[in-house]
């Protein structure tokens, strides 16, 4: 395999991604940063840009993998497309990396324009996806005293299990239970659930 190239292109990935980010919104808070940073170096993101540039067909795969649809897997996608950019880092240096990336990733990045998602927003959009049903917020507990809470939350969604999450206010611990949620989702749907 690859393994040592999508470790480097991983790297050089992100250095490339968050250095645009910061170019391209430049007054933007570090957490709102971190975000859109998440969603463009996902497996996902990585997947549709290696099927814009048609990364499948050039793949050495096992006769197994063939066969099995490897060429349009999205985790051997992605993969790949990580050791591409290593492959344009090694090969050329990081700027030979970077006019790649941004040529590569130019679409997708011009979509993360718009401000990403709070946590409870995105949560009820991933529901609404599934046709799953909204989630329940109910506050499990309020501890600390008056000048200095601490509200710990958990969210609910039928068939999935839940998630808690806790800070100095019912929106702030909502929020964190969602991000939760969401992370826990995401795992489990990258894992085959």
């Amino acid at each position: 395999g690859y393994e040592r190239l999508e470790f480097l292109g991983d790297r050089v990935l992100g250095l490339i991604v968050a250095e645009w980010l910061l170019e391209r919104f430049p007054d933007e808070p570090e957490g709102a940063l971190a975000r859109r940073h998440t969603d463009l170096v996902r497996r996902e993101t990585l997947a549709e840009i290696a099927r814009g540039i048609e990364l499948g067909r050039h793949l050495i795969l096992s006769a197994g993998e063939a066969e099995y649809g490897g060429r349009e897997n999205e985790a051997i996608l992605a993969d790949g497309c990580e050791a591409v950019i290593a492959a344009r880092y090694l090969d050329g240096g990081l700027e030979a990396a970077r006019r790649f990336v941004r040529s590569a990733f130019a679409e997708v990045i011009d979509r993360h324009l718009r401000p990403p998602l709070d946590a409870k927003t995105a949560l009820q959009e991933w529901v609404q996806a599934r046709g799953l049903p909204l989630p329940d917020y109910t506050t499990v507990s309020r501890s600390g005293p008056d000048h200095k809470p601490e509200f710990e939350v958990q969210v609910t969604i039928k068939g999935l299990p839940p998630a808690v999450g806790s800070g100095s206010s019912k929106r702030i611990a909502e929020r964190r239970a969602a991000a939760a949620m969401l992370t826990c989702a995401e795992a489990d749907r990258a894992n085959g659930g």
